[in-house]
């Protein structure tokens, strides 16, 4: 049975809309305004498997449609909501309250180490940035007219790259590394995970572009290996061994006289 928008809608409001007659509430602290702003309290009905984003998107539905924020798929897919909750980066749609409710107040905040928009929007713009500074685009040699280059599933660089594939840019583990807060220009985890995945990839021909990225001033060699993006990483990568696997690498190419 094909249902109509409004049924849609409905359905999708349904679990937002349902509140006990006498709730039991949560004490909200989100943050409001740009670079500048203050933290606002808001009480929200505490309900069973309540998951953070259920608590932001009542607030913006019940309470102040004015608060901003980002949310797509709402199942872990995209990323797009991840936020600051009691202190750490996480994507708020796979986050219960139950997980992280502290002290009864529950703090919400915006990405770190990214410009505010709004509220808890902020602007990924120096985050894809760092991805092409960071040479993060596949530039094959074949052409269409070609067959598809044949890359063994069980080789050792296929292995490689598949730990860091999955990828899907949230910005968490951006957040949650204190290199890049202290040094906006460093290129981040994200984009030089996506690096290595290409580094290791040998359908790929744009390592000499590329390495003038991941191995200059503002590349892999910034990091301090403190792992805080692989402790935080929601899909599970390890962006701190993709990182040392650029130094590695470009350590190799120094010993033979090929230079970084």
């Amino acid at each position: 049975m094909k249902l109509g928008r409004q049924e849609v809608q409905d359905q999708t409001n349904c679990e937002l809309a349902e509140v006990p007659e006498n709730p039991e509430m949560l004490d909200v602290r989100v943050w409001r305004g740009t670079q500048q702003g203050e933290w606002q309290h808001f009480s929200v009905p505490k309900r069973d498997n309540q998951t953070i984003l259920d608590v932001v998107t009542w607030i913006q539905r019940h309470i102040d449609p004015g608060l901003s924020y980002r949310f797509a798929c709402r199942v872990g897919m995209c990323g797009s909501c991840a936020m600051t909750v009691t202190g750490r980066p996480r994507w708020t749609c796979r986050t219960h309250v139950a997980q992280v409710l502290s002290e009864g107040v529950l703090e919400i905040g915006p990405l770190r180490n990214l410009p505010v928009i709004k509220d808890l929007a902020v602007d990924m713009a120096p985050f894809f940035e760092k991805w092409r500074d960071a040479g993060g685009h596949f530039e094959g040699a074949k052409t269409r007219h070609d067959p598809p280059a044949q890359v063994s599933p069980n080789s050792a660089n296929r292995e490689e790259a598949d730990l860091g594939i999955e990828c899907i840019n949230c910005g968490v583990c951006n957040a949650a590394c204190e290199v890049v807060r202290w040094n906006g220009r460093y290129l981040g985890p994200a984009a030089l995970n996506r690096a290595w995945t290409l580094e290791v990839d040998e359908r790929d021909q744009s390592t000499e572009t590329r390495h003038q990225g991941i191995w200059g001033e503002a590349g892999a060699f910034n990091c301090h290996s403190h792992g805080n993006c692989t402790v935080h990483c929601p899909v599970g990568l390890d962006p701190a061994r993709s990182i040392a696997g650029l130094k590695r690498r470009a350590l190799g190419r120094s010993g033979k006289g090929g230079g970084t």
